[in-house]
């Protein structure tokens, strides 16, 4: 029984650190970008509003991980928005390197955000969970934007 519980103990704490980790890498590589994304779609007029929906939704597509199957009932909603977000942070590095505008890095920046948010990273950084909270916001207005514009 102590055994079971020392190993428990181990694995929370592993988690714990792999999490900080996260958070400081995501501090590091996206959190400028994507504030300054949120900031500027807040400032945003009516008409230009839309440009920031179809950025943000395209990217969440395009970041979907077409490896993982959808169908398994065993596949958990944390599994695949960390997915998500890793691709997304990929395509911030990707596009960092190649020295491409600041929209679409940006945008993407903030589909990693958010995704990482949904996958619970950020429980233990009020700062980086409030920013991920509004990330979320806005991929959620995206989604229901884009599916109005469908129909």
């Amino acid at each position: 029984m102590i055994k079971v519980l020392v190993r428990m103990f181990d694995w929370f704490k592993s988690e714990r650190r792999v999490r900080r980790k996260k958070v400081r890498q995501d501090r590091k590589q996206l959190e400028v970008r994507a504030r300054r994304f949120l900031k500027s779609y807040l400032e945003a007029d009516e008409v230009r509003k839309p440009e920031f929906y179809r950025a943000v939704e395209d990217i969440s597509k395009k970041c979907r991980p077409p490896d993982l199957d959808f169908s398994q009932p065993d596949l958990d909603d944390g599994q695949i928005a960390e997915a998500t977000s890793k691709a997304a942070m990929q395509m911030v590095l990707e596009r960092e390197n190649r020295r491409v505008g600041d929209f679409v890095t940006d945008a993407c920046a903030t589909v990693a955000v958010a995704y990482h948010r949904a996958a619970g990273v950020y429980k233990a950084d009020a700062d980086m969970q409030e920013l991920g909270t509004a990330a979320v916001h806005l991929l959620t207005m995206a989604t229901s934007y884009t599916n109005a514009q469908k129909e």
